[in-house]
């Protein structure tokens, strides 16, 4: 046994002094370049789809690690990531196209210095990356890089047949519009791509006509919602001017053509891709509805904010025609005739006019009194109010529009026919006014003296404070009574009126 073991170790040292004494060979082995696997997420397969897509990569090295890759669509020109997957989005046309992804891995067999030109597999790969830290743009000796070493010689590789999406179209649940109105409207709409919204490019437009290509009008492809306006009443072709997101300040540079006064009208909008596909033009409203657009008589509009079943509309009407303003006002009954993004809409309706008068019940629209009438008359205008409350009121609402001191009024639940109005003493040109029937839930205020004229007020202290003023400038008149039951005694509402629009106003009948 003793014998064995000597004879084993003798063994194993000669061994050992060959391994060690045996010369290196002439011609070592060279570095073997590194190996670039490829693969889409999530799925394993290759199929159309949209141009937005995610791709990882791999590499593996037999004598050596993997310090980064190199890809390229086109076999040309290639980009250097340290990075195993991107997420990229190809910008395609508007038919399905084929794309050849391709990715070679780098290993980290690098010459240890910066070079200018990486020629490898007879490929131009460029410089190597550097950290351009004082960045003038070219390299400088200390500046960090990238060391290249062998780069794989037979890059992975997939095909990407993608399919190009067209953008798609649908009117939006806040676009609900009347089935009449004036030369004014808000649209709105909502548009999709698969392939990302970002890559609708434009919104087209038009009036009534899809053939008329020559009256498109191309927004950006961002618009959402537009108003479309006009003043332009009398001429055969009327065009529009086209407010982005209803903004005054906001305008776009061209007009909308194609607009029917007096008629039906549609507006029809397609959204088109950055690559030329084009959805199918949807119609606002749609085909089964029609959106008439009434030409204004006159200067004077009348807004009928009346819910209460009785004679009020008549009356105004002949009050009106007694002025000698027959066939020249219009009659805007919002309530029933309720277009989209109101605030808006309404304004810009209003302003179709130089004079409006808004009569209304126990219910008014305080909110859109508060928004409108301030824009409405720095826009030039001149209104009147014959405006009832309900029994609770807001008063820092009503101060948004009314020159009223807004911790102080007054209020009677009801007050019988024939009480008296009697304007201001130093203002017996407006004619004093008696109720014809009794009337309920009645306000008067306290006005603000550097901002309103007191006119009118109770006789007998039936409510402290005034139901009736204007304001210093004379573009707006308020009486906190339905005029149309204030018309007793000596029936003074046709020469209020009178006083009001043409004395004060200066409307022309």
């Amino acid at each position: 046994m003793k014998t064995y073991l000597k004879y084993l170790i003798i063994l194993l040292v000669f061994i050992i002094f060959y391994s060690c004494t045996e010369s290196i060979p002439d011609n070592p082995l060279g570095n073997k370049p590194p190996e670039t696997g490829l693969f889409l997420f999530p799925d394993s397969s290759i199929s159309q789809q949209p141009s937005r897509l995610a791709v990882h990569w791999w590499g593996d090295d037999p004598d050596g690690l993997i310090i980064g890759f190199y890809y390229s669509w086109d076999g040309i020109n290639w980009t250097f990531t340290k990075e195993n997957s991107i997420l990229f989005e190809l910008k395609i046309g508007a038919t399905n196209k084929n794309f050849k992804f391709r990715v070679s891995a780098v290993d980290n067999s690098g010459n240890g210095t910066y070079d200018n030109k990486i020629i490898q597999n007879n490929i131009d790969y460029g410089s190597e990356p550097f950290t351009d830290s004082n960045g003038n743009g070219k390299y400088d000796n200390g500046e960090e890089f990238v060391d290249i070493g062998s780069i794989d010689p037979t890059p992975a590789t997939l095909d990407f047949p993608i399919k190009n999406s067209a953008p798609t179209l649908k009117e939006s649940i806040l676009s609900i519009l009347p089935d009449t109105s004036f030369p004014v409207m808000s649209f709105a709409w909502d548009a999709n791509d698969i392939d990302g919204n970002e890559t609708i490019q434009n919104i087209n437009i038009v009036l009534n006509d899809t053939t008329d290509t020559q009256n498109f009008i191309s927004l950006n492809g961002a618009v959402r919602i537009i108003t479309l306006r006009t003043k332009d009443f009398n001429s055969p072709n009327p065009e529009m001017e086209i407010m982005i997101d209803g903004l005054e300040t906001n305008i776009f540079s061209e007009k909308l053509k194609g607009l029917k006064l007096n008629d039906n009208n549609r507006l029809y909008v397609q959204a088109v891709d950055i690559s030329g596909a084009k959805s199918k033009f949807i119609s606002l409203p749609d085909t089964s509805k029609t959106w008439f657009v009434k030409k204004p008589k006159g200067d004077l509009l009348i807004v009928d904010d009346y819910t209460t079943p009785d004679n009020a509309a008549d009356f105004y009407n002949l009050m009106m025609d007694s002025l000698g303003l027959k066939n020249k006002f219009s009659v805007y009954d919002f309530r029933n005739q309720l277009p989209p993004f109101l605030n808006v809409t309404f304004v810009e309706t209003l302003k179709l006019f130089k004079y409006v008068f808004w009569y209304t019940d126990n219910n008014p629209s305080l909110d859109l009194a508060s928004v409108s009438t301030r824009k409405y008359i720095d826009a030039g205008g001149k209104i009147a109010f014959s405006m009832q409350f309900p029994q609770s009121i807001d008063l820092n609402l009503i101060q948004g529009f009314l020159p009223i001191i807004s911790d102080s009024a007054d209020a009677r639940s009801s007050l019988i026919g024939g009480t008296k109005v009697i304007s201001d003493t130093t203002k017996p040109e407006y004619p004093n006014l008696q109720t014809s029937s009794s009337l309920f839930r009645v306000k008067s205020f306290y006005l603000s003296r550097l901002a309103a004229i007191p006119i009118y007020y109770f006789a007998n202290n039936e409510l402290k404070g005034f139901t009736g003023f204007t304001d210093t400038e004379k573009k707006l008149f308020f009486i906190a009574l339905p005029l149309h039951k204030s018309n007793g005694g000596q029936a003074n509402v046709k020469k209020l009126l009178n006083k009001i629009f043409i004395e004060d106003f200066g409307l022309i009948p």
